[in-house]
C-alpha cells in the first residue's frame, strides 16, 4: 500500500504526533511518500530526519492508495488541490482548531490507522466547483472544494457583480463581494457572511453576499446542475478572484462561469462520524455560556 502525507508548515508541538504517525504507517508495511511542501516542513532540526520518497508531481498521485492531510481544514483544502482529478482518497488528521473536514483528532492517530488499514471507513464524495474564464487563471488549477469568491480589491467602494443562472438574469448585487459555496463550503466564509448550512449530500450551492449594500438581499440557494455566469462593475480596474484559499486578481473583461466539477473529493470518514455531531460540537450548539 502506498500513502502520501501532506502538510504545510507543520508546528513545533505537533512534530511527535507526526513522528508517531509515519512509524505507525511504516511498522505496518507501508510505502511512505511526501509531497514536497511536506518534505520540506517536516525535515527540520527539531525532527527526525524520515526517509521517504518525495512526490513532485500530480501524476505521481495515482498510484497512492491513500493521502493523509496533516493540518486544519486548510491543509486538506490544500490536499485536494494535490490530489486533483485522481481522486485519492482523503484523511484527515486534524492539527488545527476547528476541525469541520480534518476529523481525526491527533490524539486517535493509531486507532485511525488501525481502522484505514482494516477497511473500518466509508468515502464520502464531496461537490467541487469548476471555473471556467475567458483568461488562463490558477494555473489550470481551476476547482475548488469549499467556495469560489469574488471580492473588491483595491479601493473601499462597492462592486457591482451581475449574476445569471444558466443564462437568466438573476440580480445585480451591490456589495463587497459575492460567494458561491458547495455544501461542504457552506460552513467556511458563506457561514460568516449569514449564509445557511448544507448537509453534504445536498445537490446544492448557496450564493451569499459579501456585506450587500441593499439590506433585504439575501444567500440563495441553487441546483448544483446550475450555471453560474458574472459581469462584474466598479471604480478600480482590478477585482479579486479566489477558489478556497488560492486567489488571482482580474479586469473586468475577463468572463466567469461557474459550475460543478466532473471529479469529486473523496473524503474518508471512520465509522461512529457524525456530520450533525460534528455541527454540534464545532458550533457549540446547546453549550451554556452561562455554565
Amino acid at each position: 500500500m502506498n500513502i502520501v502525507l501532506h502538510g504545510i508548515n507543520l508546528q513545533k508541538e505537533f512534530i511527535p504526533f507526526i513522528e508517531q504517525l509515519i512509524d505507525l504507517l511504516k511498522n505496518r508495511g507501508i510505502r511512505i511518500f511526501f509531497t514536497e511542501s511536506f518534505s520540506k516542513s517536516f525535515k527540520k532540526p527539531h525532527t527526525k530526519v524520515t526517509e521517504a520518497n518525495v512526490i513532485t508531481s500530480m501524476e505521481e498521485v495515482k498510484d497512492m492508495d491513500f493521502a493523509l492531510s496533516v493540518g486544519g481544514d486548510g491543509t486538506l483544502l490544500d490536499t485536494v488541490i494535490q490530489v486533483g482529478r485522481m481522486e485519492t482518497p482523503i484523511v484527515g488528521i486534524n492539527t488545527g482548531r476547528m476541525g469541520f473536514l480534518a476529523t481525526v483528532a491527533k490524539e486517535n492517530i493509531q486507532k485511525a490507522i488501525n481502522d484505514l488499514l482494516e477497511g473500518k471507513y466509508s468515502l464520502e464524495s464531496r461537490t467541487l466547483v469548476s471555473l471556467e474564464s475567458s483568461k488562463p487563471v490558477f494555473n489550470g488549477m481551476n476547482f475548488a472544494l469549499n467556495e469560489f469568491t469574488i471580492h473588491k480589491r483595491d479601493t473601499s467602494s462597492m462592486i457591482i457583480v451581475h449574476t445569471y443562472i444558466n443564462g437568466q438574469y438573476l440580480n445585480s448585487y451591490w456589495a463587497d463581494g459575492l460567494i458561491v459555496a458547495t455544501p461542504t463550503g457552506s460552513t467556511g466564509y458563506s457561514l460568516s457572511c449569514g449564509g445557511p448550512l448544507i448537509t453534504p449530500g445536498a445537490k446544492n450551492f448557496v450564493i451569499t453576499p459579501v456585506s450587500p449594500h441593499n439590506l433585504n438581499v439575501r444567500p440563495i440557494i441553487v441546483s448544483d446542475e446550475s450555471v453560474i455566469s458574472f459581469q462584474i462593475e466598479g471604480r478600480s480596474e482590478k477585482f479579486l478572484i479566489s477558489l478556497d484559499s488560492r486567489s488571482t486578481a482580474i479586469d473586468a473583461t475577463v468572463e466567469l462561469k461557474l459550475k460543478k466539477a466532473d471529479f469529486s473529493a473523496m473524503l474518508v470518514k471512520f465509522y461512529g462520524y457524525s456530520y450533525f455531531d460534528t455541527l454540534r460540537q464545532k458550533l457549540n450548539w446547546g453549550f451554556d455560556m452561562r455554565n
